[in-house]
C-alpha cells in the first residue's frame, strides 16, 4: 500500500493520476496547504521541501520508501510497476524524459507565476505580461509537438500526465479576456487535452483528494 500526501493542486494531481493509471492501491492523506499543514514536523520528515505531493511506499523490503517532488514520484511509480508510461527503450525514454523536464522547468513554473501575480499582485502588469507571454510561447511549443503525434512523446506517458495536470482548467485562470482568442490557435493542444481527459485514470485522479 502507498500513502499519498496531497492537496487539490496541479502538482498534487500528477501523483493521483499516475497511481490510478498504474493501478496501485493507495491511501489519501490531505495536506491542506491553505492552513500551512505542509509545515507540520511529521510531514517535513516525508517532504523536506514542505511541498505536496509526497508518497510513502510500504510495499518494499525493509524500511518504507518516501519520495517527494512530482518528477521523482512519476518516475518512481512508473519504474516500480514496469509501466509503459516510462518506456525502457533508450530513444523513447529520452523523449519522455525531456518533455517531463520541459514541464517541470517551464510550463509549470510559468503557469504558476501568472496565477500568483494575478491573485496577489494584480497591478503588477509588467510581471503578469511577462509570464503570460512566456506561457503562450510554451503553448505554441506544445502545439507544434502535438502536430506530429497523438501524445507528446508518441504514446501516452508520464510526460502527458505532468503536462495535463497543469494544463487542465488552468489556462482560463490566467488568460485575460482580451487575449483569450489566442487559445483557438492551439488546435492540437485542445485535441490532446480532450484525449487525456477521456482516460478513466485521469478522470479519477483529478478528483483526488475529494
Amino acid at each position: 500500500m502507498i500513502d499519498l500526501y496531497t492537496f487539490g493542486t496541479p502538482n498534487g494531481r500528477k501523483a493521483s493520476i499516475i497511481l490510478e493509471e498504474v493501478g496501485l492501491p493507495y491511501n489519501v492523506h490531505t495536506v491542506h496547504i491553505g492552513k500551512d499543514e505542509q509545515f507540520a514536523p511529521e510531514f517535513l520528515k516525508i517532504s523536506p521541501n514542505n511541498k505536496i505531493p509526497a508518497i510513502v511506499d510500504h510495499d518494499v523490503a525493509g524500511e518504507p520508501i518516501s519520495v517527494f517532488e512530482t518528477g521523482a514520484i512519476l518516475i518512481y511509480l512508473a519504474e516500480k510497476t514496469a509501466s509503459p508510461l516510462l518506456p525502457s527503450e533508450p530513444r523513447a525514454r529520452a523523449d519522455v524524459m525531456q518533455w517531463l523536464m520541459w514541464q517541470m522547468g517551464g510550463q509549470g513554473p510559468m503557469f504558476g507565476q501568472v496565477n500568483w501575480f494575478l491573485g496577489n499582485q494584480p497591478d503588477n502588469q509588467g510581471a503578469i505580461e511577462r509570464y503570460i507571454n512566456e506561457s503562450v510561447r510554451l503553448l505554441g511549443v506544445l502545439d507544434r509537438k502535438l502536430a506530429e503525434a497523438e501524445y507528446v512523446a508518441g504514446d501516452y506517458s508520464i510526460a502527458d500526465i505532468a503536462i495535463y495536470s497543469w494544463h487542465a482548467g488552468r489556462i482560463q485562470d490566467w488568460m485575460p479576456e482580451q487575449r483569450s482568442g489566442q487559445l483557438e490557435a492551439f488546435a492540437n493542444v485542445s485535441r490532446w487535452q480532450a484525449a487525456c481527459a477521456a482516460r478513466p485514470g485521469v478522470a479519477k485522479g483529478m478528483t483526488v483528494p475529494s
